[in-house]
C-alpha cells in the first residue's frame, strides 16, 4: 500500500468470511409488519411450494379442489373469483386437474357456452391428502409459536387481509362466498 493510500489493502472482507453483522438486518427494517409479513410469506411460500411439489400439486390446484369442495360445481369464472386466481391461470390449472381426473367439465345447462366444473371423488381424495400435507406446512412454518399464538396470528392477519379486501380494488373477506374472496393460497 503506498503511503498515501486512505485503504489498507486488508480491510476488504471477503463474501466467504461474512459475519452476523454482515447479514443484519437494519432495526428500521425489521421492526417494520410489513416487512415481518414478507418475509414470512417468502418462507411460507418456500414450504407451501416443496411440499405441494413432492405431491405432484401446485398451490392452484389445492385452491381449485378447495372451491370445489367447499362450494360445489362452479363455472371457471366462479372458480376464478373464489380462489382469486386470472382466469388464464384458472384454465391452466384446470386442464391439469382433469387431465389427472381430478375434476370434470360438463356443459352448463343453462348456458351451453360455459362449462360448469366439479370435483371427481379422485379429486376430494387427493385434496384430502393435500389438506395433511398442508397441516404439516402450517406446523413447519408456525413453529415457534403455541397454539394460541397461532390462534391469534390467523386471527389478527384475518382481520389486516379483510380490511384491505374492501372498498373499490377489494372484494369479500376470506371465507366469504363471493368475488375477490381470498382463498388459502
Amino acid at each position: 500500500m503506498a503511503a498515501n493510500d486512505a485503504t489498507p489493502a486488508n480491510d476488504a472482507t471477503p463474501a466467504n468470511d461474512a459475519t452476523p453483522a454482515d447479514d443484519a438486518t437494519p432495526a428500521r427494517l425489521a421492526t417494520k409488519p410489513s416487512w415481518l409479513i414478507n418475509q414470512a410469506s417468502v418462507h411460507a411460500q418456500r414450504l407451501l411450494s416443496d411440499g405441494l411439489a413432492a405431491a405432484g400439486a401446485r398451490g392452484y390446484h389445492y385452491r381449485l379442489l378447495a372451491a370445489l369442495a367447499e362450494f360445489g360445481p362452479a363455472s371457471q369464472a366462479q372458480l376464478g373469483r373464489r380462489s382469486g386466481m386470472d382466469r388464464s391461470d384458472v384454465v391452466a390449472a384446470l386442464n391439469d386437474l382433469a387431465a389427472r381426473g381430478l375434476v370434470r367439465r360438463s356443459p352448463d345447462l343453462a348456458d351451453r357456452r360455459r362449462n360448469v366444473v366439479s370435483i371427481t371423488p379422485a379429486g376430494a381424495a387427493h385434496l384430502d391428502r393435500l389438506e395433511e400435507l398442508l397441516a404439516g406446512v402450517q406446523a413447519e412454518l408456525l413453529a415457534p409459536l403455541s397454539p394460541a399464538e397461532r390462534t391469534e396470528l390467523a386471527r389478527l392477519l384475518t382481520q389486516v387481509v379483510t380490511h384491505h379486501s374492501r372498498g373499490p380494488r377489494g372484494g369479500h373477506p376470506p371465507g366469504a362466498a363471493g368475488p375477490g374472496a381470498p382463498a388459502h393460497r
